[in-house]
């Protein structure tokens, strides 16, 4: 394993890519296009530990929210519109972890580097689609707690299961919309053979910064994009908490603000979690020309590995039912141990 990453000068994949004509060729000979993923020093003493380490997190990451989902399945009385869009946030963070984590995974354990051009756009879609499902979600999880403690009597008329249904519906056509231009795009771009990205995950910024030819269509489609998804979600997240602030300071007693706060506890969380990496890493992409590469890899990663860990967590900790049954279970789990070894 070597201690040290270069690109090497020839590599061979099964797509070919038009804009690359190397030298000592016709115009009519195509060479292939590969990228070089990055974000992890290559150390021989640390990089087996990380995997480890890695592996560990995703399978924590699964195990949480399918908890979460398997849950809010078996019980009935989770069968509530606050607790389907749970559902939903679980179902993000595994595909948005999913996305991640085998690129990760191979580099580290296998010093996989190269991936194709046409594998990079692909998890690039998937990564940035699960991004802005989870951002819908959060606030949509937002309106629901703005409905829950400023609209308390018209709640359940207002949010039935039916319409968090075409609720979700509307998220996942939205971000299908919004996202399948940009692989698109990228297909017409120009990039150079040796193009080693910042992230060991394709994203759109960072692919376009490689690019040799005219990027302003695709900076300005991700920017669009950006802005009318997550940024509007985060606009009216704060919105809707400014309002339910405006509520809790109007209640009688301070009994009443502790209640509705702490309802509201755990989706704060999750939006902090969320928006605050979020917003960092976009702002570095765009405007950190001379950020650290190191800066930009923990941004990264605490923005597409932490809310999966640490959502399950948080409202695991906050729901009673869903608190109540992984005790439930592990309880179960001790008894069954303790009768195999009487």
């Amino acid at each position: 394993m070597a201690s040290s990453f270069q690109l090497p000068e020839l590599f061979k994949d099964e797509m070919e890519h038009p804009c690359f004509i190397p030298p000592g060729t016709n115009s009519s000979q195509t060479s292939t296009l590969t990228f070089f993923l990055g974000g992890f020093p290559a150390w021989e003493s640390t990089q087996m530990w990380s995997a480890v380490l890695l592996c560990s997190v995703y399978l924590l990451v699964l195990l949480g929210n399918w908890t979460v989902l398997a849950i809010i399945k078996a019980e009935q009385s989770l069968h509530a519109p606050m607790y389907l869009l749970l559902a939903m946030l679980a179902v993000a963070d595994l595909g948005l972890s999913t996305s991640v984590f085998p690129t990760m995974l191979r580099m580290l354990w296998l010093e996989g580097r190269e991936i194709s051009s046409s594998t990079c756009f692909s998890q690039m879609f998937f990564i940035h689609s699960f991004t802005d499902i989870e951002s819908a979600t959060i606030l949509a999880m937002a309106f629901d707690r703005y409905m829950a403690i400023c609209h308390p009597l018209r709640y359940s008329s207002i949010l039935t299961n039916s319409v968090i249904t075409k609720i979700c519906v509307a998220i996942v056509i939205r971000t299908i919309l919004f996202q399948f231009p940009l692989p698109i795009l990228l297909t017409q771009l120009c990039f150079s053979r040796a193009s080693k990205l910042t992230h060991p995950y394709c994203l759109h910024p960072d692919i376009i910064k490689h690019a040799d030819s005219d990027t302003k269509i695709n900076s300005a489609c991700g920017l669009f994009v950006l802005l009318s998804t997550l940024g509007l979600d985060l606009l009216f997240v704060l919105l809707s908490y400014l309002l339910i602030l405006k509520t809790i300071l109007n209640l009688a007693s301070w009994r009443e603000c502790l209640k509705a706060l702490n309802n509201c506890i755990s989706h704060v969380c999750a939006v902090l979690l969320f928006f605050i990496p979020m917003i960092c890493l976009s702002m570095m992409h765009r405007f950190g020309k001379h950020v650290s590469p190191q800066v930009y890899t923990f941004t990264a990663n605490l923005h597409f590995l932490a809310p999966p860990i640490l959502n399950p967590i948080v409202y695991s900790m906050k729901t009673k039912v869903i608190r109540r049954r992984i005790l439930k279970c592990q309880r179960g789990v001790h008894k069954s141990r303790a009768a195999i070894f009487q």
